[in-house]
This record gives C-alpha cells, structure tokens and sequence, in this order.
C-alpha cells in the first residue's frame, strides 16, 4: 500500500534497470488485469507499476473524488512519491481516458503514454445519446451474491480463449466472501460517478493539449456497426494528437491486455526499442 493524497492506494512493482511503466485498469476492473503484460515488461529488464484506482481493488474506498481531477491527482501524487522519472503510462478502457487526461494535466510528468482501448471512448459522440440512455445502457448489473465458482464458469464459457490466469484476474474485480459469494470491490454508486465524469468529459478537446508520443492499441471485437464508429473515433485522435501509432487487434476482447498480454507488452517494447517514447 502506498499512502497518497490522504488514502492508501494498493499498487504492485516488478523491477527493471530500464524505463518504468505505470499501468492503470479500467472502470470497474483492478491492477491484477495487468499481470500478465507487467511480468512480460520486467523481463525485458523494465521496471512497472501496477495500482488499484481509487474505489477499485484493495485500495481505499473514499465516498467521493471520482472525477478527473481526482483520479489524475491520484496518479501524479503516486508517480511523485515512487520517485519516478517520466515514465511511460499505459490505461485501459477508461484507464485510457485517465491517462489521455493526465498527460494533458502533467505533461512533464510522462515520456509517453499507451491507450488499451480506451483513451477516446466519448460518450456524448454516439448518436442520439443522453445522459439517461448511457447510465441505463451502461449500469452494471448485479453481480453481489453470485458464488464465486458460477462467475469464474461464466467468464470462462464467455472468454474461452483467455489463459486461465486471465480469468483469475478479472476475477479479482470482486472480493470473495466468507460464504463464498462475491461483490463488485467498486461499489454502483461509486461506478456511476465515474461514469457521469466520463459522460461529461470531451476527449476531442484534450488531444491537442498532449505533448507526449501515444502508442494507442484497439480491439476490432464490436459489431460492424459500432466498428465503423469505432474506426472514426481512433482516426479523429490520431488527426488530432501530435505523435500518435495505432495498432488494431482482429479477433480480441476489450480486454486486450488480459486476452493478448505478450502482445501487448511487445509493442510497448518495440515502440520504446524505436525511440518512439523520448527519454
């Protein structure tokens, strides 16, 4: 646990002598999503950083402060106090949107940022939206009481071509119970304000004020219609943003990071290889 900004933020280090990478998860999800990429980073000889947002995982569970402003103060209050030099930052999902915004916010802070399917989700740009329609569309179900062992079978039946300790680690979004049932460790009222922060930010507005060179990695795991969608959005942030690569995954969950870590983590290493990320 790591004390930052009056709360306890749960993180995991692996060593390295080369460049550190911070990585952040997504709404709803926990730093252990991570595992996988961040063993493949250290290996290489990289330092990473994994941590558990606030409300999320094992960290502190505060009643409020889950709008950007917090959530980025977060991450550059954990940054300062491990002493890191400009290291490379990765998010997913609206992990994504979080880094996007702290690279705008701090952009002596990083070298270079990643976004895993994220990082241009805006949610006021789909047709027709309302706030209404996207909190229904988008509240969580309900998930509390379920025995462990039946969502551990369903993620299973729903992701069969994850490795088995993906599986585990999606599963550590939920604390398991005495009685063997589990519950969601970011709690509904805290997911939907965040959710209401990601509704009201405007990512079309925050790409030009990013200095820092953006490896932007999208899964091609939507319908066709939402793909063609999908294919604008990126190509908007790619026009927009000052140094940008995009890579698109065939055949690959939202999740790309847990179905396809060594993937993910090569061409974070390729793209540090290559001088895309400035020391």
């Amino acid at each position: 646990m790591l004390a930052v900004r009056n709360q306890q933020l749960h993180i995991r280090q692996w060593p390295g002598a080369l460049r550190t990478v911070v990585l952040v998860h997504g709404l709803a999800s926990n730093c252990m999503t991570w595992e996988a990429t961040a063993c493949a980073l250290s290996a290489a000889g990289h330092a990473v950083v994994s941590v558990d947002q606030r409300g999320h995982g094992r960290s502190s569970k505060p009643e409020g402060g889950y709008g950007f402003d917090d959530v980025t103060g977060d991450l550059h209050a954990l940054i300062q106090q491990l002493g890191l030099d400009r290291p490379i930052v990765a998010g997913q999902s609206w992990g994504g949107n979080v880094v996007l915004d702290f690279a705008a916010r701090h952009p002596a802070a990083v070298s270079g940022i990643v976004l895993v399917d994220g990082g241009f989700i805006d949610l006021q740009a789909k047709p027709g939206a309302t706030w209404e329609s996207i909190s229904l569309q988008l509240t969580p179900p309900a998930l509390a009481g379920i025995p462990r062992a039946a969502m551990q079978a369903r993620m299973q039946l729903g992701h069969a071509n994850w490795s088995a300790a993906g599986v585990q680690h999606q599963l550590a979004n939920f604390e398991t119970l005495a009685d063997g049932t589990i519950r969601p460790w970011l709690t509904l009222e805290r997911h939907m304000l965040i959710l209401r922060a990601l509704w009201e930010q405007r990512v079309g507005k925050i790409y030009p004020q990013v200095t820092a060179p953006v490896l932007l990695l999208a899964a091609e795991e939507v319908s066709r219609e939402r793909l063609v969608q999908k294919r604008a959005e990126v190509a908007a942030a790619s026009a927009l943003l000052r140094s940008c690569q995009v890579h698109w995954f065939a055949d690959t969950d939202h999740d790309i990071h847990v179905q396809r870590p060594h993937e993910t983590a090569a061409l974070i290493l390729q793209a540090l290889a290559s001088g895309f990320f400035a020391a």
